[in-house]
């Protein structure tokens, strides 16, 4: 792996050496080797600069080790404070091998909480919109939008923990077709059959009114497949929402108010939350009015051509399908308004900055569909390669059926987190925090089986055996006061102890989190703060932490254990995820 973060100045010291010795300014990179006996660091620098020698300077350095012989002796005349020792291995590997006093320097960050000291952070001009969880208005929140609220959560919360300034943007499904159907069934289908009560009356007073609303949008299905003229009336009340209707907007705005309470609920339960538009995020149905400059720009730069009255951009170049942009009928469509979202993110350059890196998290059904967006953004000239990043997740998988909407057959959000707490005894930080653990340990792009006995399972890869970490490292801070805890800068630790592996693996986390960030894949972070929590147990078992010898090797392994706590609860925060005291 590429090591970039914490490097103490090895970096630095190659550039200068290598320029010194052989006028070349070459890039370096840094690799952790896989065995531990062949130092904390290495890189192929001799080989790759020699290579770029000329006839000249091959005969005076000879091969590439002497020229890594040199580049050693060179660095180790640089350092009064030795922070590493070299060595050289096979054709001219040099390796590095931190001193005590450089694992010594971190563990006192950690515990002092120095989180932008430990990730060198060099990012605050960078600024990124993190568009996810994006539910549908007036349609149930169910367990497959989990995935995009705890992932796109989880990636801005590594953004944001690695200097970059983050916007939160939840891109509210609160426009299209759909209403016109949802309005005729809200006028012509009764939820109460005996009459008594207006569906208003039911819906303003009802603790679940997404429910309701579906209900009326699976009866509207039934009806029409009886009555498929009432597709056509539903089409009607759709312009008529477009045109500005005044009936149609009140309750076009009733929906959205009772399905955002209901969502505000469930945000509130997995902590997530939304930065734009105070909050609520900016919905499909802010953008309406803002579409004719993205067409205007379109047909100016004569990206738009018309097919059987349909408007599209052709992207044959990219070896793409067509992009519709506007239907025969002139009704817009999903692209016309993500466009026009994406130029208002554009043109917003007080806040957002000049060309911001913009990520949507959303299931990996919608990849074509996003190239293609990408495509149309590069033709108009509003986004470099790069800015656009479309973080994909897979399917939850219940008995090998896809949820659909339409069918009525979904399983709901609030229910499979009522369920979660039911099965953690009640708890909710292990109840929810196992759910979100069990979906962000793998790459998101995988399909997930849903399963109960993996999730809360206490054993293994799971949320509770890491809350369970956290808690064992807790009960032991409990019984020392690691506030006075001093180590002695000469105290030194055997390379092969359980000490100096549980160092070395705490001294990885920059990396793991860098990494994370970069690829947008918070499942390298759960794959690190795993390994730290086996290595964590194998060290409490190997050693008496309370119990040491002596007073030196206490204070070191409290203070290794306190890093370990302190790591874990970053960690976890990051993801989402809260840490229990006890458990």
């Amino acid at each position: 792996m590429h090591i970039t973060t914490l490097n103490y100045g090895v970096i630095e010291d190659l550039h200068t050496v290598v320029k010194d010795l052989t006028g070349l300014t070459v890039q370096i990179k840094l690799e952790r080797p896989a065995d531990e006996q062949h130092g904390d660091l290495s890189t192929n620098v001799a080989l790759s600069t020699f290579s770029q020698l000329t006839a000249e300077q091959k005969k005076e350095f000879h091969t590439p080790r002497q020229l890594a012989d040199q580049i050693t002796q060179a660095i180790q005349q640089r350092h009064l404070k030795k922070l590493y020792v070299t060595s050289v291995a096979g054709p001219g590997f040099i390796n590095f091998s931190f001193t005590d006093t450089v694992f010594f320097e971190y563990l006192n960050k950690v515990v002092h909480h120095q989180w932008s000291e430990i990730l060198e952070l060099d990012r605050k001009e960078q600024k990124a919109i993190v568009e996810f969880s994006s539910p549908n208005i007036a349609k149930p929140f169910t367990i497959g939008h989990l995935r995009s609220t705890i992932i796109g959560q989880a990636v801005a919360n590594l953004l944001e923990a690695t200097g970059v300034t983050v916007f939160r943007d939840n891109h509210l499904g609160d426009w299209g077709t759909q209403f016109g159907k949802q309005i005729y069934a809200y006028l012509n289908i009764a939820l109460d059959h005996s009459g008594q009560k207006t569906n208003e009356e039911i819906l303003n007073t009802s603790a679940e009114p997404v429910k309701d609303l579906v209900r009326l949008y699976v009866e509207f299905h039934t009806l029409a497949e009886k009555q498929p003229e009432i597709d056509e009336k539903a089409r009607a009340w759709f312009k008529k929402l477009e045109e500005g209707d005044s009936e149609a907007r009140r309750i076009w705005q009733k929906c959205v108010d009772w399905s955002l309470k209901e969502f505000t609920r469930i945000y509130q339960r997995l902590h997530v939350s939304f930065t734009e538009n105070e909050g609520k995020g900016y919905g499909e149905s802010f953008f309406e009015n803002k579409m004719g400059p993205v067409l205007q720009e379109l047909e100016e730069k004569k990206l738009l051509i018309e097919s059987e009255g349909a408007q599209l951009v052709f992207l044959e170049e990219e070896k793409l399908p067509p992009l519709m942009i506007m239907k025969k009928d002139g009704a817009t469509l999903y692209a016309t308004r993500d466009l026009a979202t994406d130029k208002f993110r554009k043109d917003n350059v007080e806040r957002y900055g000049d060309h911001p890196l913009i990520i949507n998290e959303v299931g990996a059904e919608q990849a074509e569909y996003f190239r293609q967006l990408y495509a149309v953004e590069a033709k108009l000239g509003w986004y470099q390669p790069g800015q656009r990043v479309h973080v994909k997740h897979g399917l939850y998988r219940f008995q090998d059926k896809k949820m659909s909407t339409r069918k009525g057959n979904v399983i709901w959000l609030a229910d499979v987190l009522d369920e979660a707490v039911k099965r953690a005894a009640g708890n909710e930080k292990i109840g929810l925090g196992a759910l979100k653990w069990n979906d962000l340990k793998r790459s998101a792009h995988l399909d997930v089986a849903f399963e109960w006995d993996e999730i809360l399972s206490m054993d293994g890869n799971s949320g509770p055996y890491m809350q369970y970490a956290y808690a064992r490292c807790a009960s032991i801070l409990r019984k020392v006061d690691p506030e006075g805890v001093q180590l002695d800068e000469e105290l030194v630790i055997d390379p092969q102890s359980p000490e100096k592996a549980l160092l070395r693996k705490l001294f990885e986390y920059s990396e793991a989190l860098n990494r994370a960030a970069s690829e947008f894949a918070p499942h390298h972070v759960c794959t690190y703060l795993f390994e730290l929590a086996q290595e964590f147990n194998h060290f409490y078992h190997q050693v008496s932490i309370l119990k040491a010898e002596k007073s030196e090797q206490k204070y070191c392994r409290v203070k290794l254990t306190r890093a370990v706590s302190f790591t874990i609860a970053h960690g976890l925060k990051i993801l989402g995820i809260e840490v229990v005291e006890k458990m």
